[in-house]
């Protein structure tokens, strides 16, 4: 691999890659997002733009590539990580205070971990169609209605979107760090900027399972 193994060799250099990452992964949620609340206009809306999506194999399997190298990236580099810093110190406190923390920074590990089983899911329930009740395939919207009107499956997906937002709230603000950009005069917009993408995100993700369960989407 090169310089690059020698790069990702060192904790900077995971940092780093966890952080790039990170990026491309916020990008993709986002913009994913703001996709699935067509849904709201209704299913003409949704399945045109899943339509459009798919109508460039090479596009789409592109985009799937990288968002596929990024996920692996960021977990292999959150788990070397943790791996390291619990081998450098391999007998825990025999006590522990927490100085100065947030929910966000304190959940990072075992929200990563559900947020990674939440994406395995997901692709089961809505790309293959495998753990989906009634799946029909190129029939998004009947299929995120449907798949999302089992209460079970709509509040782990509620669940998923805490997970993810107070992985959002300490990730987008950390990344800044990692990458250099952590001048005093810049963490007042660090901070908000985090908290907004924590809260606008998931919170878009959750209207589509909460309007499935109220009815709104039918």
């Amino acid at each position: 691999m090169g310089w690059f193994g020698g790069f990702y060799r060192s904790t900077i250099g995971r940092k780093v890659v966890m952080a790039v990452s990170g990026v491309i992964l916020v990008g993709f949620v986002t913009i994913h997002m703001t996709g699935n609340l067509l849904a709201f206009r209704g299913p003409a809306a949704l399945d045109s733009y899943s339509h459009l999506l798919q109508s460039s194999a090479v596009i789409l399997w592109g985009i799937r590539a990288v968002l596929l190298v990024a996920v692996l990236f960021h977990v292999h580099s959150a788990w070397s990580l943790t791996r390291d810093a619990r081998a450098a110190r391999p007998t825990r406190y025999a006590r522990r205070e927490i100085l100065s923390s947030t929910p966000g920074a304190r959940t990072m590990r075992w929200g990563g971990v559900l947020l990674l089983i939440f994406i395995v899911y997901h692709l089961l329930h809505f790309t293959t169609g495998t753990v989906h009740p009634d799946f029909v395939r190129g029939e998004v919207y009947a299929n995120l209605v449907t798949g999302l009107r089992v209460p079970a499956v709509a509040i782990f997906y509620l669940v998923a979107m805490i997970a993810l937002s107070l992985h959002l709230s300490h990730g987008v603000w950390s990344l800044f760090q990692t990458v250099g950009v952590s001048h005093p005069h810049l963490e007042r917009g660090r901070r908000r900027l985090a908290t907004l993408l924590a809260i606008v995100i998931p919170a878009g993700f959750a209207a589509i399972p909460v309007a499935v369960l109220f009815g709104w989407l039918r």
